[in-house]
């Protein structure tokens, strides 16, 4: 049984919750409203307001797969995604200095309502930032951003450790915990803009601009595809 059938029978008892990390794993449930955390504690930052784990998840040094459930909470018909990477236990509670290393640039997901729905969605390999430099037996965490579409933010991490490609103490990546949920749509995000606004400065380059930022975002669903092709 797959991973939405948890989902919904989880609904009732977390109504209010938002976003679960179901691989390569999950700092920790903050699924949860109080009077510390009124509002839900996913939308503290950093990770919902989750401490710093021991456990960590072992991942590969050259990246790999995140999947994720968007849907647990209502206002997620639209969302904007993109999945960051801090390093080290040198910043606050021994977690990252920085969690704005960006791996997956910002997306729209398409939900199939505007209340809570069961889904996941899964980037099968997710690619290290651009001049990242980490060697097996670092750590890091990866944090998940949604921005809903009423503009406020929710964070969820998982703590990890460097693993050589192919460790067997890196969980396998299979159909079952990296899918694709049929009624999730994407969208692309991108500005076109002719003029700076502060400068007055004109951009002979937007058309270039543009067209890159489309052709990533198409990569992206390209890489998508073929790596749950892979899995069949």
């Amino acid at each position: 049984m797959r991973s939405e059938s948890l989902l919904v029978l989880l609904f009732a008892a977390f109504a209010t919750a938002h976003i679960v990390i179901s691989y390569p794993g999950w700092r920790g449930n903050n699924l949860i409203t109080n009077d510390t955390f009124p509002y839900g504690m996913q939308w503290m930052y950093p990770c919902g307001g989750i401490g710093t784990t021991t456990n960590r998840t072992y991942w590969p040094t050259t990246g790999g797969a995140v999947a994720f459930q968007p849907g647990w909470f209502r206002g997620h018909e639209r969302a904007n995604i993109q999945v960051n990477i801090g390093y080290g236990t040198n910043g606050p509670d021994n977690g990252p200095v920085d969690m704005s290393n960006q791996m997956v640039p910002v997306i729209q997901l398409l939900g199939p309502s505007n209340g809570p729905y069961p889904g996941t969605v899964c980037f099968p390999q997710v690619p290290m930032p651009k001049d990242a430099n980490v060697s097996v037996g670092d750590k890091a965490t990866i944090q998940v951003v949604e921005q809903a579409q009423h503009g406020a933010a929710l964070f969820s991490c998982v703590d990890i450790e460097f693993a050589a490609p192919g460790d067997p103490k890196i969980e396998k990546v299979t159909e079952d915990n990296c899918f694709n949920s049929t009624d999730f749509g994407f969208a692309e995000i991108y500005a076109i803009a002719t003029t700076n606004p502060v400068t007055g400065k004109s951009y002979d380059n937007v058309k270039n601009d543009a067209v890159s930022t489309r052709s990533s975002l198409g990569l992206i669903s390209t890489v998508v595809a073929a790596g749950l092709w892979a899995l069949l």
